[in-house]
């Protein structure tokens, strides 16, 4: 997967489209991502020992990683990424724009 957890990402479709956020959690096997403060739904809870009064409650719903574009550090513009393995063996993320490596993750 191309997309990591503490990634900078860009939303390519739906209603937060162009919105930069960070991502915060990863689920591989279904291929979404959950991302910092965008896609968010309401979502309506009874009274629990954890939250005492209930209510409807603001919090971020999995959104699919095609929609998402990783952000380079280098351009600061989303594009695609390509893996390449370094010295070591070990895959490294490059930006397919203006090469530079992306750490993170």
């Amino acid at each position: 997967m191309h997309i990591r957890k503490g990634d900078k990402v860009r939303i390519l479709t739906g209603v937060d489209k162009g919105r930069d956020g960070k991502v915060l959690k990863v689920f591989a096997s279904d291929q979404r991502a959950i991302v910092e403060g965008l896609n968010l739904i309401k979502r309506h809870t009874k009274p629990s020992s954890r939250n005492q009064q209930g209510g409807i409650i603001e919090k971020e719903a999995p959104i699919h990683v095609s929609n998402l574009r990783v952000v380079c550090p280098g351009c600061g513009q989303p594009s695609g990424i390509s893996r390449e393995r370094d010295d070591e063996g070990r895959l490294v993320r490059h930006c397919r724009s203006c090469g530079e490596t992306i750490t993170g993750g």
